[in-house]
């Protein structure tokens, strides 16, 4: 990974340290998911992220397109090297 210093980083610039992309959980923010979330996990970029923790190296990824009875997307938690930014700044 490079370290671009030509890109100026603020405190709003900086992914929080976790994020959820299902309404209704304390830790879904809509402003922050509508500038875009690039998340790399242990190195691959993955699109199928739900939920994300920076801080405890995990997240959780959604498993094809099986829904649970309340309708919400299966997940499966994985422990790794989590590295989010915004996609708006890339």
């Amino acid at each position: 990974m490079t370290d671009d210093t030509s890109i100026p980083t603020t405190a709003t610039d900086v992914p929080p340290d976790r994020l959820s992309a299902t309404p209704g959980t304390p830790y879904y923010d809509e402003a922050t998911l509508s500038r875009g979330i690039g998340i790399r996990f242990n190195g691959t970029e993955r699109t199928t992220v739900e939920e994300y923790c920076v801080s405890e190296g995990w997240v959780r990824l959604t498993v094809g397109n099986s829904r649970d009875r309340r309708g919400n997307p299966i997940t499966i938690k994985q422990q790794g090297v989590v590295e989010p930014w915004f996609k708006d700044i890339a």
